[in-house]
């Protein structure tokens, strides 16, 4: 692993505000992005395109070792391309989500993924997004921050996400699926979601995204002296 590059490790479960967090620092200090989550959510799509069981640990390892997966980054997004093709709408339904979460829970698919995820680890920085960044993938990140926030709160957020897509949704089934899609995080026996233990922690609970930045960024300067 490159120890001179420097990483910033963003963690947290769904719904806190990290894409929104990573994008913004990425294009501030003109870093690197890794999007961990998505990496896992192609793989998910890939899988139940092709018929593949979500517990078949064998056939998920041997699919993500050969996954035909590229980023294409600008200032304003990163589109995820699987075999070429555009999928950044489609890793983001609940569905490739909940199934990610499923995968992201096998230590062999885990273990497949953990290489091509520090191979974005490039000059002149990495903002690296995910649910163990910190902990596991960069744990020499000099720079540790974790996203916390209620379930209450991140399916509230959710929902107005999908309103605005004009989707037809019920809080009640969002909620669920967040407390489920937590507990399996939280609780797999590989790399659980969890603070790293020199992370810092926000609950941006309610906090604004800008307060969120702010927050994050003098931390950084602190810890990088930049």
């Amino acid at each position: 692993m490159n120890k001179i590059v420097p990483v910033v490790a963003i963690d947290g479960p769904s719904g806190v505000g990290k894409g929104t967090l990573c994008q913004a620092l990425a294009n501030y200090l003109k870093w690197h992005l890794l999007d961990s989550g998505a990496i896992y959510r192609v793989l998910a799509l890939s899988a139940l395109e092709k018929n593949i069981a979500l517990d078949d640990e064998n056939q998920l390892t041997n699919l993500a070792l050969n996954l035909p997966l590229t980023f294409d980054s600008n200032d304003i997004e990163v589109k995820v391309l699987l075999s070429g093709v555009d999928v950044t709408k489609r890793i983001r339904t609940e569905e490739t989500g909940g199934a990610a979460s499923k995968v992201a829970a096998l230590n062999k698919v885990r273990s497949a993924l953990l290489q091509r995820q520090r191979d974005f680890r490039q000059a002149p920085g990495l903002i690296a997004d995910g649910r163990d960044m910190g902990s596991v993938v960069f744990s020499d990140a000099p720079v540790k921050i974790f996203l916390d926030a209620s379930a209450q709160s991140r399916a509230e957020r959710r929902m107005k996400q999908l309103q605005h897509r004009q989707k037809h949704v019920k809080f009640a089934e969002i909620l669920q699926e967040i407390t489920e899609r937590d507990e399996r995080d939280r609780n797999r026996a590989v790399a659980p979601l969890k603070p790293a233990i020199d992370a810092l922690i926000i609950d941006t609970t309610s906090l604004s995204i800008q307060d969120v930045f702010n927050q994050s960024i003098k931390y950084i300067n602190e810890k990088l002296a930049l």
